[in-house]
């Protein structure tokens, strides 16, 4: 999931990578959340007031591609199954069970009955074909329809141009009856449950989106089926939802209410936490100057991250491999790490992060990568390109701390006398220009990836040809061929195999370098006591309201 941002585990590796989450995170019930200690018991009054930190481009599942519409989405919705926030594993949501044929290539969930949508219409198994095909259709063009890939006859209806409606009917998916759904994959895949916890497997309501089109998701027409409902939607000011008493778990969910401020500046969202405003921050980051202050404050959280963020080049503007190469070597990873994000980010040597399964084996321990740079060998590398881009266009989006690390970027590139231009602009209008393609002026671009699912082809497969994440205009065939193999291994070792392949093609000794990375995310983020000891952000970073309790005094 971009960042303004499940299979069978190889369990030593997760399980040490979520025993170091657990100590960091709100719900883990240890570290810094035992200071939540000072509040006893429930408070009456269950309202926690949030700070999302973006406007959401769109509340329709079928449509959102960022880390705040899909907090929103989840907390509206009842998805077929949840990650649990501590093993990353499927839990039963919507789906009471499931069942693997032997051969692995159909799955088959069996929906609770009690589902219903805000209008009292029983959610079934017929919604779920609906919204998945309505996902793929290329009419509706969703960024994300090729996490329904692995579905039989799910590409080849994405991409039709003709006789749509026959490929329509042969996507893999079923309903026999209205609380069994099956679907038919392409072939194993062991993270395919766990996949489905995606906001692009997520349902719509199909009269209500029929009936009002792109404005189905305002707050007077929007029907869904979640623990929340949407309230208010106050663009680019406010988001506020309330509890859905007839929910299925309503009697287990405390919170009654959830009026939360659009908040984009980073001191803005410190300060209204501070003046007590605002009782949570969503995790979309916190001004770089304040973090060694805020550390020493109870209501200081550090949460740990499956999530990579990195610059994208675009290959149709800097084509020529020495300059990029040049570009990554005079990146200071750890002066970036340490002197200005200082959330305990580690600086990155690929794209799959640290806590991945496979990671050791998939890593590339790029030459392109060093922590500290190497100008040295930037300069040399670039006085190898035939005619190098000496100015170029840098963009961002404005939420917290971009601006600090491209400025710090800006400086570096100059070191090898390269002019570049910062060019802020708000989400919505950011993923605009990304594209993809992106827009011509898009030189390199900042970006991130939050993982959906722990495996590491989530990652490596936005950089497919087609791709609706891939901004970089990379396209390689090979690439594309080794995905497809990766999802047709379901062995974990052999797959980590291929990853490691498609790692080198990215970013190792011969790799075309259509990314930089430059560290593996960490979400530091600010809690009162009332509320951190069940606030948790989860490792692709989810907020599970319904877990939310305020203790009284």
């Amino acid at each position: 999931m971009k960042k303004k941002r499940l299979l069978l585990l190889v369990t030593g590796l997760l399980g040490s990578f979520m025993l170091a989450a657990a100590g960091c995170g709100g719900g883990g019930g240890g570290g810094a959340s035992s200071t939540g200690g000072g509040n006893t018991g429930v408070a009456a009054n269950q309202v926690l007031r949030m700070a999302w930190g973006s406007e959401p481009p769109s509340l329709d599942p079928g449509l959102a591609t960022d880390t705040t519409s899909a907090n929103v989405i989840f907390n509206l919705s009842d998805p077929l199954v949840k990650l649990n926030p501590e093993t990353l594993e499927a839990e039963p949501g919507l789906a009471e069970s499931w069942d693997i044929s032997d051969d692995g290539k159909t799955v088959t969930y069996h929906l609770r009955k009690d589902g219903k949508w805000t209008n009292g219409d029983p959610v079934t198994a017929k919604d779920f074909v609906y919204s998945w095909k309505r996902t793929l259709s290329p009419d509706l063009a969703a960024d994300y329809a090729y996490q329904l890939y692995g579905m039989v006859g799910a590409l080849e209806y994405n991409s039709c141009a003709k006789n749509c409606d026959a490929l329509a009917a042969k996507v893999g998916v079923e309903a026999p009856d209205d609380y069994t759904l099956v679907v038919h994959l392409t072939s194993s895949q062991p993270w395919f449950v766990q996949q489905s916890a995606h906001t692009a497997f997520i349902p719509v309501h199909q009269a209500t989106v029929e009936k009002f089109g792109v404005k189905w998701t305002e707050p007077q027409n929007i029907v869904t089926d979640g623990p929340f409902m949407l309230k208010k939607w106050e663009h680019t000011a406010e988001i506020d939802l309330v509890k859905n008493p007839n929910w299925r778990d309503a009697k287990d969910v405390k919170l009654t209410s959830i009026p939360g401020k659009i908040i984009v500046d980073g001191t803005t969202r410190v300060q209204a936490f501070e003046s007590g405003e605002i009782d949570a921050l969503d995790g979309g980051g916190l001004p770089p100057d304040e973090i060694a202050r805020l550390k020493s404050t109870p209501e200081y959280e550090q949460y740990r991250a499956l999530g990579t963020y990195y610059y994208g080049i675009n290959l149709k503007n800097i084509s020529d491999i020495h300059e990029r190469h040049a570009l990554s070597l005079a990146v200071n990873r750890k002066e970036i790490t340490e002197n200005i994000a200082q959330g305990g980010q580690v600086p990155a040597t690929g794209m799959t992060p640290p806590g991945m399964p496979g990671f050791d084996s998939i890593n590339p321990n790029s030459p392109w990568t060093p922590a500290s740079g190497d100008l040295t060998k930037a300069k040399d590398e670039l006085s190898q390109a035939a005619s190098p881009k000496k100015s170029i266009n840098l963009f961002y989006n404005d939420s917290p701390g971009h601006k600090e690390i491209a400025t710090a970027i800006q400086a570096q590139w100059k070191e090898l006398g390269i002019s570049t231009t910062l060019k802020q602009q708000e989400w919505a209008q950011f993923l605009e220009f990304l594209g993809p393609p992106p827009n011509s002026a898009v030189d390199v671009y900042r970006n991130g990836w939050i993982y959906d699912f722990p495996d590491a082809i989530n990652g490596l497969e936005l950089w497919t040809c087609k791709s609706g994440n891939n901004n970089s205009n990379f396209c390689d065939k090979s690439f594309d061929d080794l995905v497809d193999q990766a999802r047709n291994t379901p062995d974990d070792t052999a797959r980590w195999a291929i990853y490691a392949q498609l790692e080198q093609k990215l970013v190792g000794q011969d790799g075309a370098l259509p990314i930089i990375p430059i560290y593996w995310y960490t979400f530091p983020n600010l809690e009162k006591l009332s509320v951190k000891d069940t606030f948790n952000i989860s490792p692709e970073d989810q907020i599970d309201l319904t877990k939310v309790v305020v203790k009284g005094s």
